[in-house]
């Protein structure tokens, strides 16, 4: 078993050290956010634990704080189903911190049934784009004050599927959980693709990264098929904490190309659509219709 997990694992190591910066981390109450956050804290970073469940977070804190010595770790709400909460997220981060040098989007609902957010969004596409969107939105002015500094968008492989269903981004023409999942992936690899053009010359970089197959909660929606393959072919998944290698190379090497797609802590390929500056183009103008904002 050990020589099939090697080719679908990665070794890196890094003794960069973070003191004196700050993170946030969505989605870090468990999976590979929760890795990525006790990394960071081990590396002397403040990290923000930014999540929906507090419960869990403040488990999730304590958990950090335990293992880690002199972990400076905390929890804040955070539902990015609601442009509300990410806006009164956003007001407390502005009022209690200086600084922000990384910001995580790791957060994400994967294969769900039907649903909508608190703004009519359809779910997956509300939370793993447009409310990743809104809150890059509205700490852009931070990341910039605290330049040099670094967004990182979690998405994945199965971008390489998705193709953005402009007349019915939200898909209430007709839905299905993996069409609207796949379009969310390839949603945070353009988002990333014109963000960065868009910050250039600012000191903000910007990455998409696929953490690769990975055992977390996320395969709670899958059909029981899906998830039989997963326990019974655990041995080649990447457990979370291998599933955040890829994030945190790409959060502690300095000088990696900004607005690109990452891969087994490396450079790698994304799909053509993904790299199709009109569509990503077009998707920035659709967001912002979408929340009501403008961000030029």
């Amino acid at each position: 078993m050990n020589v099939f997990r090697g080719l679908f694992i990665n070794s890196w190591s890094s003794d960069v050290q973070l003191d004196g910066k700050t993170a946030i981390v969505t989605g870090a109450n468990t999976g590979i956010g929760k890795e990525t956050a006790r990394d960071l804290a081990k590396r002397g970073a403040r990290v923000i634990l930014a999540c929906r469940d507090m419960v869990k977070a403040e488990q999730a804190a304590s958990d950090i704080s335990r293992e880690v010595e002199n972990a400076t770790v905390m929890a804040r709400q955070l539902d990015l189903a609601d442009t509300k909460s990410i806006c009164d997220f956003a007001e407390l981060i502005y009022n209690t911190e200086k600084s922000l040098h990384l910001l995580i989007n790791n957060a994400g609902v994967a294969i769900c049934p039907y649903s909508t957010t608190a703004d009519g969004f359809e779910t997956q596409f509300g939370v793993n784009h447009l409310g990743h969107f809104f809150l890059t939105f509205l700490l852009m002015d931070l990341l910039k004050h605290s330049a040099p500094s670094k967004v990182i968008n979690v998405s994945s492989l199965a971008h390489s599927m998705g193709n953005i269903h402009f007349v019915d981004l939200n898909s209430k023409k007709s839905y299905h959980p993996v069409k609207a999942y796949v379009q969310s992936k390839l949603a945070n690899v353009l988002f990333t693709r014109e963000l960065a053009t868009r910050v250039e010359e600012t000191g903000v970089s910007v990455y998409a990264v696929d953490p690769g197959l990975v055992k977390t909660d996320l395969i709670r929606h899958m059909k029981k098929s899906l998830q039989f393959f997963v326990k019974t072919f655990g041995f080649l998944i990447k457990t979370p904490a291998e599933g955040a290698y890829t994030i945190l190379y790409c959060a502690l090497t300095p000088d990696l190309p900004t607005g690109a797609y990452y891969s087994n802590c490396a450079l790698a390929s994304c799909s053509r659509a993904a790299n199709d500056d009109n569509t990503a183009s077009r998707l920035w103008a659709a967001s912002c219709h979408l929340l009501g904002i403008r961000w030029r």
